[in-house]
């Protein structure tokens, strides 16, 4: 946490930006350090993406890419994750967003395939806040992997 606080702006910007990719809200939280704990920053980090207007929440969604399959998954399912994840951003016009956090490598696809096999049945502004909360929950992960809490995965794109 001392790093990540006593960092250059530029510095803790682009850690925040591995994080979720948004500029407004990498500053927005940068901008608040010094955090006491980790918990105080992931509580800053939800706050900044709770208040993420309609055009920088579709900004940073379209800034997420489908989490990577395990190494090893067969070409049926990259076909399989490919045609769910067309069909998706068809319909809500960004990539599809999970946290995927402590989930073990073999439950991934079945996992991703099922989240956007039901999500595809929500109406756009439902499945805004759902992948708002998605995108939300990312963050934390990430930034909890990035800052050494061993209590986290950080999850892949």
């Amino acid at each position: 946490m001392a790093r990540f606080n006593d960092a250059r702006p530029e510095d803790a910007v682009h850690t925040l930006l591995a994080c979720l990719r948004h500029p407004h809200w990498a500053h927005r939280v940068a901008a608040h350090r010094p955090y006491p704990d980790l918990p105080a920053l992931l509580a800053a980090a939800d706050e900044a993406t709770y208040d993420l207007s309609p055009e920088a929440l579709a900004a940073a969604l379209a800034a997420e890419s489908l989490p990577s399959l395990p190494e090893g998954a067969y070409s049926a399912a990259h076909t399989a994750l490919s045609a769910a994840s067309a069909a998706y951003e068809s319909r809500f016009g960004h990539a599809f967003v999970i946290c995927l956090d402590g989930l073990p490598g073999h439950e991934v696809l079945d996992h991703v395939l099922a989240g956007i096999r039901s999500r595809l049945a929500n109406d756009p502004e439902e499945e805004r806040l759902v992948a708002a909360d998605e995108l939300r929950r990312l963050a934390r992960a990430r930034l909890a992997g990035t800052l050494g809490d061993p209590g986290h995965r950080t999850p892949g794109p």
